[in-house]
């Protein structure tokens, strides 16, 4: 035989692991765990899943119907430690309360248990696939669960979820965990990225770098050194990539043996001396054989499974000492690390290596042959075989099988227990129960019964029964539900909640139990009960009476005088099976004696609970406190009662005794459960048709009032947003009164300001025309003073070179033709000027003809806004050549004024050489011409604007004749100019040929000028000739006529030459063809 044991767990919640302990564990097998569902072997629950704890000594296993067991490897023991009804997809001991642990369920939620107490700590939800992998944080604070769609961060303190990690779906997610000893979380998904994150902000610290050179590997699996700085990665490949995650750098790619195509599981071995950075990788491949090999020497170490005996996934313990298979059988299988090799520690070598088989334990290189259900066996045997330590039921006489009970229980022995000790051990009373009971644990009947959903009578059933634990209240609903899909009188009876609760409080973790005790006491308890539905078991209850008056006829005649009937003091026991009247632990004992016993024990109870009372009852007369006593905890001993309850099943005769009237105990069925039709069908048809009406009739009622009440909140809503709606417009207005409020206050006071503004430019303006009118009279005084100065400093020098007049004369005169020549330069250059200024007014108005030929087309109104604007820049262009003409103005007034003094002393000078009359007759002569040169410049401009006028209206028509008169106008205007420039030359001439003649008069006179000119007498700075003659005339009028002359023909000049040019504009801008004529 060989050193390996296999245990069956069966159903026991708790046992050794092996039973007899090993010296050396040949091959490293200390243990096979299997279970079995029976003790003949008929069904093997698979185990799933396996987790080590933090201390290597224990771990959690799982199988598929939803057991979690603790296996504790140091002290050999395993124990039940919580049924989950379903099968689990991963565990995760919590680091830091050692005690909880998660299991990850099929139904894609996480619960969180409590291995001692057994208590449910909290239910995670919010995956919508199952979960494949938790991760605990080093610190114990937080979960990481992983499934194909999304990864979830949670808080392990208040079970909260703090992050939640979506991804594409065409990118799924293979693993997502925690880095040991660190804040790290390594993200890794199905296209072989692998992303690394800080746990507390969630940063992307970085990225591995997917590898580009050769075949891609499809990474599906992962493992992580204890230091967290290696990386090894694997997948549909025989290629191990290893990952320096310092680096960030691939480290090594380790081949396989070709045998090998895909790697399923990997996992680091830890040894004690390697301070983290393991060594050994143990990679589990499709062919069912986990190999051990060092990552440094690629020298396979030694392995574990065989293709016989596959391993589906293992678990290695985080001290390194354990290794925990799941073999493909089912079974669990407990490797001794330390009896498979020693660890082998060599220098790192090159990057691509293939593995080879180094040195392996003997029994371990040789060929294999293993059977499901034991351990590895070599080909040559020394003929011992495997004993598989099973438990079998004892040999059963003929007469002892009715009392024969599953896993090896006797009924006999069960009571005599009980009869000694009063009550089962709280520690195996399930177990037991479920023995007595022969619950058959149908999985498919009741799923096909839970699938159905609620049933419609229990849809209400938190109003009618309210329970303050949401989970019971479930689960209380789910089983009543199955119960009235099972058989129909269910959905219609109404203690049914009453019944059933208690168990539903004892089985609260697993409802299949729970359905089966309900149903096994409802076939046999409840006999009878439903013949008379919806009445009460009249016959039952008349079994009960009949006990009664035959044990005790005063006591059922003080009910009978009190009209007590047995559906109030019996029926109240029965439909709430004791549950209302007992404390818990007394409920327990006595339904340990009602399992144990006939069915009519329960009817016994009944009556030995009245007989045990029956001092307080005979006390009371009155018919609500019979009600009130039988709804009620009351003051009683369980064990008197059920010491009753024996004597009262023994001492009853078998007429009166209910054993007569119900059958024996019948278990429920294997596979399916039994039909159950003892009950009037039509009155259940009945009512469940008026349920089914009524139940119609409400959904219609509150189908109406939900209509109501959604048109109520919709005139609600709508009066809510009218009113809203009539605020909002009053709101409005008043926001627009008080703009239009705002609006005129700032339009006042921007009235007011621009007021103030226009105020204030008015009086600038006024300072500034203040300020121009007294520079303009300084200036005035200022030329006056210089005047009266001047005219001083000449009537002083006058009367002190009398005697060098002569000599001044002749300068004078010298000086008055060279200022005549700087004059008539002065003027000539003033005419080329406006020669060439209309020059380019003329090119620059034939530029704008012909742009405004092309603009022909326009409007009449356009046109005359174009007149307009011509007109305003020809104001501004006549204001230019006015003001440049007045300053040439004022400078010839100066060089008339300084001419004057001259002509004023030449004038005196004729008139004392008696030329005076020739001066008035030639001054007259020329007064007349300029009259008529005048006159006749004024008849030619206004034949002139006359004609333009009359061209303006026949314009279109007359355009030849137009360009003729215009023609002839510039003709004319050239000979008007050429006569007024003959005539100043004239002027000019008839002067200088009158000073010639008064200068050889005055040479000739011998008369002396001296004291005929004397200070001026008044402001007008007149000038008076003295003369002894009496036919002299005065000087003064003289001069100021020839002044006046001679300024309003220079004004003339002036104004006929501005009419020129502007005529000439206006007529080009108002016939573009006529100045096209022109400018040809």
């Amino acid at each position: 035989m060989l050193n390996m044991q296999v245990t069956d767990i069966g159903s026991r919640e708790d046992g050794k692991i092996w039973h007899r302990k090993l010296a050396s564990a040949k091959y490293g097998v200390l243990a096979t765990v299997i279970r079995n569902a029976s003790g003949r072997q008929t069904k093997t629950v698979r185990f799933l899943q396996v987790a080590f704890d933090t201390t290597g000594e224990s771990f959690l296993a799982g199988d598929h119907h939803g057991n979690i067991y603790v296996f504790d490897i140091s002290r050999n023991r395993f124990k039940l430690v919580q049924k989950t009804g379903q099968a689990c997809t991963a565990l995760a001991f919590n680091l830091r309360r050692t005690t909880e642990y998660l299991v990850a369920l099929a139904d894609y939620s996480i619960k969180c248990f409590d291995k001692d107490t057994r208590q449910l700590v909290s239910w995670m939800r919010g995956h919508e696939g199952a979960v494949s992998s938790l991760s605990i944080h080093s610190s114990g604070s937080y979960a990481i669960s992983t499934s194909s769609d999304t990864a979830q961060l949670w808080n392990l303190d208040t079970f909260q979820r703090k992050r939640k990690l979506n991804v594409r779906q065409s990118v799924g997610i293979q693993k997502v965990f925690f880095l040991p000893h660190s804040n790290s979380i390594l993200s890794c998904f199905s296209d072989d990225s692998i992303f690394a994150w800080e746990s507390d902000t969630l940063f992307c610290k970085y990225q591995l770098p997917v590898p580009q050179d050769g075949p891609r590997i499809h990474y599906r699996t992962y493992a992580v050194t204890q230091d967290g700085k290696t990386l090894a990665a694997a997948g549909r490949s025989n290629l191990v990539h290893l990952w320096c995650l310092d680096s960030r750098q691939l480290l090594r790619v380790i081949q396989m043996p070709p045998k090998v195509k895909t790697v399923r599981y990997l996992d680091f071995l830890v040894d004690s001396f390697d301070g983290g950075s393991n060594q050994t990788l143990g990679i589990l491949s499709q062919d069912g054989v986990m190999r051990f090999i060092n990552i440094q020497s690629c020298k396979q170490l030694f392995e574990i499974g065989s293709h016989e005996d596959a391993i589906t996934s293992a678990s290695i313990c985080p001290k390194g000492h354990h290794i925990v298979a799941v073999m493909d059988s089912g079974a669990l299988k407990i490797y001794d690390v330390r009896s498979l090799t020693p660890e082998i520690s060599k220098p790192p070598q090159p990057l691509l290596k293939q593995v080879t088989r180094g040195n392996i334990n003997v029994g371990l290189c040789s060929k294999m042959k293993v059977h499901t259900g034991a351990g590895q066996r070599p080909v040559k045997t020394s003929g011992r075989r495997i004993s598989s330590k099973v438990l079998h039921p004892a040999v059963s006489t003929l007469d002892d099988k009715e009392n024969d009970l599953p896993n090896g229980l006797n009924k006999k022995r069960l009571q005599a227990l009980l009869r000694s000790f009063g009550e089962y051990p709280a520690k195996y009373r399930m177990f037991i129960w479920r023995s007595l009971l022969h619950l058959p644990e149908n999985h498919a009947a009741f799923s096909s019964l839970t699938d159905k959903g609620l049933h419609s009578a229990y849809m209400c059933l938190q109003e009618r029964y309210p329970i303050k634990s949401h989970k019971l209240q479930r689960g209380l609903q789910r089983v009543l539900s199955a119960l009235a899909h099972w058989a129909a009188v269910f959905g219609e009876t109404d203690y049914l909640p009453l019944l059933a609760f208690p168990f539903v409080k004892l089985f609260q973790n697993n409802p299949l139990i729970c359905f089966e005790v309900v149903a096994t006491v409802i076939v046999n308890w409840c006999q009878h009960w439903f013949e008379y539905f919806p009445n009460p078991p009249l016959n039952v209850l008349s079994l009960a009476e009949n006990v009664l008056a035959h044990h005790d006829k005063e006591l059922l005649q003080h009910f009978v005088a009190c009209g007590v009937t047995s559906q109030l003091y019996v029926w109240p026991l029965l439909e709430t099976l004791f549950s209302e009247v007992l404390m818990r632990e007394e409920w327990l004992k006595l339904f340990d004696n009602v399992f144990s016993n006939h069915p009519s024990f329960l009817l016994m109870a009944v009556v030995a609970y009245v007989t045990c009372c029956r001092a307080p009852l005979l006390l009371c007369t009155d018919k609500k406190d019979f009600e009130y006593f039988f709804h009620h905890r009351n003051s009683l001993d369980i064990g008197a009662m059920l010491k009753e309850t024996y004597r009262l099943m023994d001492s009853t005769p078998p007429d009166v005794h209910p054993s007569s009237a119900l059958s024996d105990f019948e278990p429920l069925t294997q596979g399916q459960y039994p039909i159950f039709n003892k009950y009037p069908t039509f009155i259940v048809e009945y009512q469940s048709q008026e349920r089914e009406r009524i139940r119609q009739q409400e959904v219609e009622y509150l189908r109406e009032r939900q209509e109501v009440q959604q048109l109520h909140a919709e005139a609600v809503r709508q009066q809510a947003e009218f009113e809203a709606w009539y605020k909002q417009q009053e709101l409005l207005l008043q926001g627009e009164e008080q703009r239009r409020r705002i609006l005129q206050e700032e339009e006042s006071k921007l009235a007011q300001q621009r007021a103030r503004l226009a105020a204030m430019k008015r009086e600038l303006k006024v300072k500034e025309l203040n300020l121009i009118d007294s520079a303009r009279r300084r200036f005035l005084k200022h030329q006056q003073d210089q005047r009266r100065i001047q005219l001083k400093r000449l009537d002083d020098e006058i009367q002190r070179k009398m005697a060098l007049r002569d000599q001044e004369t002749a300068a004078t005169v010298q000086d008055i033709e060279v200022r005549q020549m700087e004059l008539d330069a002065q003027r000539q250059l003033f005419e080329q000027q406006l020669a060439k200024e209309q020059e380019r007014v003329s090119q620059e108005v034939r530029a704008e003809v012909d742009t405004r030929r092309r603009r022909a087309e326009l409007d009449d109104c356009t046109f005359q806004n174009l007149i307009q604007t011509d007109e305003d820049i020809s104001q501004k262009s006549k204001k230019m050549l006015e003001e440049s003409l007045a300053e040439v103005g004022q400078m010839e007034v100066d060089a008339d004024w300084q001419a004057e003094v001259i002509k004023r002393l030449k004038k005196a000078e004729q008139r004392q050489e008696k030329q005076r009359e020739r001066l008035v007759n030639l001054s007259k002569q020329t007064c007349a011409k300029e009259d008529e040169i005048v006159q006749l410049m004024l008849e030619v401009e206004g034949k002139q604007w006359d004609d333009v006028v009359a061209k303006q209206a026949e314009l279109e028509e007359e355009r030849r004749a137009a360009a003729t008169v215009n023609a002839q106008r510039r003709s004319l205007i050239s000979q008007e100019t050429e006569e007024t420039e003959q005539h100043h030359g004239k002027l000019q001439k008839s002067l200088e040929d009158s000073l010639n003649r008064q200068k050889e008069k005055r040479f000739r006179s011998p008369r002396s000028s001296r004291g005929l000119l004397h200070k001026p007498q008044s402001e007008t700075t007149n000038i008076s000739l003295n003369t002894q003659s009496d036919d002299c005339f005065s000087l003064d009028r003289g001069r100021g006529e020839l002044d006046s002359k001679e300024r309003e023909l220079m004004q003339e000049i002036r104004e006929l030459r501005t009419k020129l040019a502007a005529r000439a504009r206006a007529t080009d801008f108002i016939s573009p063809s006529t100045s096209s004529i022109h400018s040809h």
